[in-house]
């Protein structure tokens, strides 16, 4: 049996199937989506959605579904899904479905009376490519099947209606056809393995509606426009292999083209190599960059993800050049010594207090990992980040006397708790955040180390005793001796914000940190007994009034959730490398423990991968995206360390 499969039971239970989302991308920065029926529930499902160079490379959703009918003896079997107004689904083709499963690539099996066919899908890794295999494994006589396109040619987040600007024309392409609805598309051409007969029927499909975008609060329904439909003939033992791409391909060459890309996949057939499946799934290689896409679907690549993601997608597979490609990419975005938190290259947004600091620690893990030309590549940048926050830079983020660093503008969120409702930060930490302050003790003690390579006068002038200085600022300003835990946040005045949150576990974390063994224990006693979950660590303890423990609902209210009890996977990374820290091998038995029951997810929400959030109360319902890069990273990276225990023990 597969690692990851569901039967004929499981897949015609809507309220079932529909919660099960697969995803996969290409290294273009394209993906495919979808629930494991087929049926798009959100805005962002689609078969091919891929950048657009000529729209500044934002994502756009091309080929929304491609509806299959099998013609047997006359008759029609739509095998087609879509929901319409009052819980109307309409063609029910998952009817006809007899098992679905993830391995190698996601197949779905379909019996419709004498006949059973199988669909299998991918994405090619180096281009904006669908490829679907459809094999009829069982059939007493020929049949024909028809495959019917819809396609919408809008962004990722909006919708799409019918309109009298659409251009409807169809072109030749070689076994099918190309199409653009719009000026400044690329073609999207379709293509089959084996020449089909086209027929015309251009029209609008009206009133398709997606679920969880209603359930999110935001405008739910739309119109698709189908061209028409291919039909071919086939028989017991034949496969034609589908192709959606924005560029013509020589038709000929398909079937070998998929099962080449198919001979390249690792097989998603246990826990691990699910994981690592996902981990590359975030790397995104075009216009001579490489970036970290920060969680499907919605996220685009984030600096603060992008740091905190980078060792464990890429170190932890044993993957310096890409972590070295990221790196140089980010650091041509570099500007007043602070990395674009999001957008597009004309319009970043450099409001993130933590991204720089996450740098100088992914730089560090990079050189831990066996990069010994991380110094001389990036020691410049990290000196420049330093000196930036010490003389201050946007957004009031700078050095104190006291050897702190402060962040805090009027409306905004600087730290990763970032969440701003209509009423403004959900979690207002205007002042010293504890996290901050330790990234920035552990960014001096790394500079120090490599002190000696290369004169920099100016810089050495700077830090001389900074570090000793901070450190006695920060125990005074964030230890509380009698609750023997760190405040979350100091105000510049000095009032101590005492909330249980996790960011204090990053202080215990840090390769380089100003706390004890026993102050680290204490941090981790509360830590567990407040905020550790099976699925991560909660933003908020449960005993604060202000604690929120279901993420769901509109905008406000899920933001509002977001930082304020809502669990987070990723947080287990700083829980486990404290807990490791502070245990050393004795502690590989209970992390690995932690680790494992992340199995349980990998046949929910984002198949094969881990969600961005979970909920802070049980059942932990999963919620956000459905394959975040940190969740995914963090875990690989504390497995990582694991093993590395692990084998120091057995080598003694």
């Amino acid at each position: 049996m597969a690692y990851i499969d569901f039967d004929k039971a499981k897949l015609i239970n809507l309220e079932y199937s529909l919660s099960k989302e697969i995803l996969r991308t290409s290294r273009t920065g394209s993906y495919s989506s979808t629930t494991i029926v087929g049926c798009n529930t959100r805005k962002y499902h689609g078969l091919l959605v891929s950048p657009v160079d000529n729209f500044g490379g934002e994502r756009y959703v091309l080929l929304s579904s491609l509806d299959v009918s099998v013609v047997e003896d006359s008759k029609t079997f739509n095998l087609g899904i879509h929901k319409f107004d009052g819980d109307h689904y309409s063609p029910k083709g998952h009817k006809y479905l007899r098992d679905f499963t993830t391995e190698l690539i996601p197949s779905l099996s379909y019996e419709i009376g004498t006949v059973k066919l199988r669909q299998e899908r991918l994405l090619s890794d180096k281009s904006d490519q669908l490829l679907i295999r459809y094999t009829v494994d069982e059939a007493l006589m020929p049949v024909r099947l028809q495959f019917r396109p819809l396609l919408s040619f809008r962004k990722i987040h909006e919708l799409t209606f019918s309109n009298l600007h659409a251009n409807t024309r169809v072109e030749k392409a070689g076994n099918g056809i190309k199409m653009k609805l719009y000026d400044g598309f690329p073609y999207l051409n379709m293509q089959f393995s084996r020449k089909p007969e086209f027929i015309k029927v251009p029209d609008w499909i009206y009133g398709i509606e997606y679920p969880e975008e209603q359930n999110r609060g935001y405008d739910f329904r739309e119109d698709l426009f189908v061209p028409g439909y291919f039909e071919i003939g086939m028989k017991k033992g034949d496969s034609i292999v589908f192709s959606a791409s924005t560029q013509e391909v020589n038709p000929s060459g398909l079937k070998t083209r998929f099962t080449g890309v198919l001979r390249s996949k690792v097989p998603r057939n246990s826990f691990r190599n699910c994981l690592l499946n996902a981990a590359q799934q975030f790397v995104i290689r075009r216009g001579g960059e490489t970036n970290i896409i920060a969680g499907y679907p919605w996220f685009g690549s984030w600096g603060r993800d992008t740091f905190i993601s980078l060792p464990g997608l890429t170190l932890s597979r044993g993957d310096l050049k890409t972590c070295r490609d990221v790196l140089n990419t980010q650091v041509r975005k570099m500007k007043e010594g602070l990395f674009p938190n999001m957008g597009q290259s004309d319009s970043y947004a450099f409001n993130s207090v933590d991204a720089p600091l996450w740098f100088i620690w992914s730089v560090q893990q990079y050189i831990k990992a066996g990069g010994n030309d991380g110094w001389s590549r990036y020691g410049s940048y990290v000196r420049d980040v330093i000196k930036a926050y010490i003389r201050g830079t946007s957004f009031n983020i700078g050095m104190h006397d006291n050897g702190l660093v402060y962040a805090g503008a009027e409306g905004k969120a600087l730290t990763w708790m970032d969440a701003v409702t209509t009423d403004g930060p959900v979690t207002p930490r205007s002042g010293y955040n504890v996290e901050i302050n330790a990234l920035w003790y552990n960014a001096l003690r790394f500079a120090e180390e490599h002190s000696g390579e290369g004169k920099d006068t100016e810089f050495d002038n700077l830090t001389s005793g900074l570090a000793e200085r901070l450190s006695a600022s920060f125990i005074e300003y964030f230890w509380d001796e009698d609750k023997k835990y760190l405040a979350d946040f100091v105000t510049s005045g000095g009032t101590r914000n005492m909330y249980v949150r996790p960011n204090m576990l990053i202080a215990a974390s840090m390769p380089h940190t100003m706390l004890d063994r026993s102050m680290i224990k204490s941090i981790l006693d509360v830590a567990e007994s407040e905020l550790l979950t099976d699925r991560g660590l909660r933003t908020l303890s449960p005993k604060n009034p202000e604690y929120k423990g279901i993420y769901r609902g509109s905008q406000d209210e899920r933001d509002s959730a977001y930082h304020q009890g809502t669990v987070w996977p990723w947080l287990l990374g700083p829980y486990a490398e404290a807990f490791l820290k502070l245990h050393g091998e004795k502690g590989v038995k209970k992390i690995s423990s932690l680790i494992m029951k992340f199995e349980d997810v990998m046949d929910e929400h984002g198949i094969s991968s881990i969600s961005e959030v979970y909920d802070g109360d049980p059942p932990h319902n999963p919620g956000g995206a459905i394959s975040q890069a940190w969740s995914v990273a963090e875990i690989l990276r504390i497995i990582d360390l694991n093993d590395q225990l692990t084998i120091q023990k057995k080598t003694g």
